[in-house]
């Protein structure tokens, strides 16, 4: 079995208003097939249908303060209450107490070491990496936990050679940001195909997806519903691809995108969805924030 965990940064359950949630005035066709014609909003959870679940998870975890990024990575890569146990909500990148949470990897680690196969199928381009060796840039968390675990982050060799796919799906960013014009551009549905295809490789597979809390702190409501739009067709295209005997697992480390209102991030609960097999889908059903989520994918992996 196969488990694709696609992160969805700073993306929780808002209301239903289309004034302040781009989910709620964003058409997501694809999204929404799955949930029974229904918008990704609060209202919208609890649900289970034939081929998706969607529960609502709090993150805040009874810490005082609004939910941060490095330490909701790391519950969700530990399934550990890391703000609960150094006391404070931490963020962006992880500071020494939340690294310290990830010093064996987490779940990368954990399945490493039982002999699975798991990947961040994400790939970095050259000016990451110079970054890093040079001390300017920090780990954030999930790439934190790969190394840590031992495995290797991709590269643009991975990239060009279709072994891995870009943070933006499409690669587009990589030629007009980064100035690497020969890189292969797919359309947004073909990135969600290449995405179930480089799944099957693995018995993890782990994708990245930052844009989303990126936007939301930029507050344009423009730029926040096409981003949703090409989402929905990234998932259009790894649902076509999908073999539902597997399972896609989308969530999120604490709301932002959701309200636009706000430039923070905000205490509403994050979604779970979960796609493909019904038995493994069960087995989260009972689940009420983000600390479940690992223990969940440990059961069926391990």
């Amino acid at each position: 079995m196969t488990v694709l965990f696609m992160f969805l940064d700073g993306v929780g359950l808002g209301v239903d208003d289309p004034d302040i949630n781009p989910f709620a005035r964003a058409e997501m066709p694809n999204l929404q097939k799955l949930l029974g014609g229904q918008k990704l909003v609060a209202s919208s959870a609890s649900f289970d249908g034939e081929r998706a679940s969607l529960l609502a998870l709090d993150a805040c975890l009874g810490v005082d303060g609004l939910p941060q990024s490095a330490t909701g990575q790391a519950v969700l890569l530990t399934g550990r209450n890391v703000p609960a146990e150094i006391g404070y909500h931490y963020g962006p990148k992880p500071d020494q107490a939340t690294a310290a949470h990830l010093q064996d990897g987490g779940i990368f680690g954990e399945l490493a070491r039982a002999g699975k196969s798991a990947a961040l199928v994400n790939a970095y381009p050259p000016r990451y990496f110079h970054g890093i060796n040079s001390g300017k840039r920090l780990y954030s968390a999930i790439p934190l936990a790969v190394t840590q675990a031992g495995l290797a982050l991709f590269t643009s060799d991975d990239l060009l050679a279709s072994n891995a796919i870009s943070a933006d799906f499409t690669a587009q960013g990589w030629r007009e940001r980064m100035n690497l014009p020969d890189t292969p551009v797919l359309t947004h549905s073909e990135a969600g195909a290449h995405l179930a295809a480089l799944s099957k490789n693995y018995d993890f597979a782990f994708f990245e997806y930052w844009l989303t809390d990126y936007v939301g702190h930029g507050q344009n409501m423009d730029e926040a519903v096409q981003l949703l739009t090409h989402f929905d067709a990234v998932l259009g295209g790894l649902l076509a691809a999908w073999n539902d005997e597997n399972l896609i697992l989308i969530t999120s480390d604490h709301g932002n995108l959701e309200d636009l209102s706000t430039r923070r991030h905000t205490a509403n609960p994050v979604p779970l969805l979960l796609v493909g097999n019904s038995a493994a889908r069960s087995t989260f059903s009972q689940m009420t924030d983000i600390i479940g989520v690992t223990p969940a994918i440990r059961r069926l992996l391990l």
